[in-house]
């Protein structure tokens, strides 16, 4: 897919993976439409974006709020006349054993991050089937193929949307209109931060950098890939979870009673 004057719809655009993401694009001559909660940082991005002579507007969009994917997808119809590609990246984590997770967390981690990129996707799907063409994106993660202990909440949000497009995808063919799965591992961003990074740095996990990740996204969409993971030896992993989990039981059972010491005293 060809990114020049694409006009491209993210969530989550201010935060680690998403600037790095939007200041490519923006290279890559896309027409921008940025979304993320009311902050600083996403106007600063949105400044940054257009300093570098790309065509970008800012929607100030909660998506922990019922009506926000709507009212979004319409925003972005109304200033662009369309969207070629949507990026699901907005997320939020959590890291406890499962028995002290909350009710209020359970439900934000499903609404923000299975439920608006399903309703924005129902949402923004028409134009770009009337058109037979358009990509959706959704930003996974590793996780979302292999459950650690203290991550039960958001592995399970991760399986979901994982699973989401990969049925969508089978829906969606012949249509004109692709699905990208994109699975990164741990990330060095503010979602990632306290105890989790704690946690990372102490078990000598694996990490990338948000412009790495970006890169990958790019390429990923840039290729029309279907899935795409980021990472060895996680991506061995995913396959190997896939077929022997009982394999990664026992590889990972050290490690998750090390994850469960820190996530005892997040």
């Amino acid at each position: 897919m060809n990114l020049s004057g694409s006009r491209i719809l993210i969530t989550g655009a201010s935060g680690g993976i998403g600037r790095a993401l939007c200041l490519l694009l923006a290279q890559k001559g896309a027409r921008l439409l940025l979304a993320d909660r009311a902050c600083e940082a996403a106007d600063q991005l949105l400044a940054d974006v257009r300093a570098q002579g790309c065509q970008a507007d800012l929607f100030h969009a909660d998506l922990l709020q019922p009506d926000t994917p709507e009212q979004l997808a319409g925003q972005a119809l109304q200033a662009a006349g369309g969207v070629d590609v949507l990026i699901n990246l907005a997320g939020i984590m959590s890291f406890t054993l499962f028995q002290n997770e909350t009710t209020d967390s359970i439900e934000r981690l499903w609404r923000v991050n299975v439920i608006a990129p399903m309703r924005l996707t129902r949402a923004l799907l028409p134009q770009m089937l009337a058109r037979n063409s358009g990509r959706i994106v959704n930003v996974g993660s590793v996780f979302g193929s292999i459950g650690f202990a203290c991550f039960a909440n958001y592995s399970a949000n991760k399986f979901g949307i994982r699973g989401f497009s990969q049925a969508l995808r089978r829906e969606l063919d012949g249509s004109g209109v692709g699905v990208t799965y994109v699975a990164p591992r741990y990330t060095k961003t503010p979602i990632n931060a306290g105890a989790v990074s704690q946690m990372a740095t102490e078990l000598k996990m694996n990490m990338d950098e948000p412009e790495l990740v970006a890169a990958n996204i790019v390429r990923a969409i840039e290729q029309d890939k279907k899935e795409h993971y980021i990472g060895f030896p996680e991506c061995l992993f995913v396959r190997i979870n896939a077929v022997l989990p009982g394999l990664v039981d026992g590889a990972t059972k050290q490690q998750n009673e090390q994850m469960k010491a820190f996530a005892r005293n997040a």
